[in-house]
Protein backbone atom coordinates (compact mmCIF):
# COMPACT_ATOMS: atom_id res chain seq x y z
CA UNK A 1 0.00 0.00 0.00
CA UNK A 2 1.33 3.27 -1.16
CA UNK A 3 1.80 6.24 1.53
CA UNK A 4 -1.10 8.95 1.21
CA UNK A 5 0.20 12.26 0.68
CA UNK A 6 -0.59 14.73 3.64
CA UNK A 7 -3.58 17.11 2.52
CA UNK A 8 -6.77 18.34 4.34
CA UNK A 9 -9.95 16.17 4.27
CA UNK A 10 -11.97 19.21 3.60
CA UNK A 11 -10.07 20.84 0.85
CA UNK A 12 -7.19 19.01 -0.36
CA UNK A 13 -4.19 21.46 0.43
CA UNK A 14 -1.09 19.80 0.94
CA UNK A 15 1.82 21.22 3.92
CA UNK A 16 3.03 23.16 0.78
CA UNK A 17 0.74 25.12 0.79
CA UNK A 18 -1.19 25.15 3.98
CA UNK A 19 0.22 24.31 7.19
CA UNK A 20 -2.03 20.80 8.42
CA UNK A 21 -2.80 19.11 11.70
CA UNK A 22 -2.80 15.17 12.06
CA UNK A 23 -5.96 13.65 13.94
CA UNK A 24 -6.64 9.67 14.00
CA UNK A 25 -9.58 8.46 13.44
CA UNK A 26 -11.45 4.92 13.92
CA UNK A 27 -7.34 4.19 13.74
CA UNK A 28 -6.91 6.22 10.15
CA UNK A 29 -4.09 8.43 10.53
CA UNK A 30 -6.09 12.16 8.58
CA UNK A 31 -5.13 15.90 7.84
CA UNK A 32 -7.18 18.92 8.49
CA UNK A 33 -6.39 22.87 7.65
CA UNK A 34 -6.70 25.50 10.55
CA UNK A 35 -9.40 26.93 8.12
CA UNK A 36 -11.82 23.43 8.44
CA UNK A 37 -10.45 22.59 12.19
CA UNK A 38 -13.72 25.03 13.11
CA UNK A 39 -15.93 22.04 10.94
CA UNK A 40 -14.75 19.40 12.66
CA UNK A 41 -15.29 20.52 16.50
CA UNK A 42 -18.49 22.38 15.87
CA UNK A 43 -20.00 20.83 12.71
CA UNK A 44 -18.91 17.56 12.29
CA UNK A 45 -21.86 16.50 10.52
CA UNK A 46 -20.73 18.47 7.86
CA UNK A 47 -17.74 16.11 7.80
CA UNK A 48 -19.95 12.71 7.46
CA UNK A 49 -19.34 12.12 4.11
CA UNK A 50 -15.62 12.18 4.86
CA UNK A 51 -15.46 10.69 8.22
CA UNK A 52 -18.56 8.32 8.14
CA UNK A 53 -20.16 8.23 11.59
CA UNK A 54 -18.70 11.26 12.98
CA UNK A 55 -22.02 13.19 13.22
CA UNK A 56 -23.18 10.45 15.62
CA UNK A 57 -20.08 10.29 17.51
CA UNK A 58 -20.45 13.93 17.91
CA UNK A 59 -23.93 13.24 19.45
CA UNK A 60 -22.70 11.08 21.37
CA UNK A 61 -20.27 13.20 23.17
CA UNK A 62 -23.05 16.30 23.81
CA UNK A 63 -24.96 14.52 25.41
CA UNK A 64 -22.86 12.67 28.12
CA UNK A 65 -22.28 16.51 29.18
Amino acid sequence: MSEQQAQCLKCGRDSEIIPLLQLLYKGQSLWICPQHLPILIHKPAELNDLLPGIDQHAADVEHHH
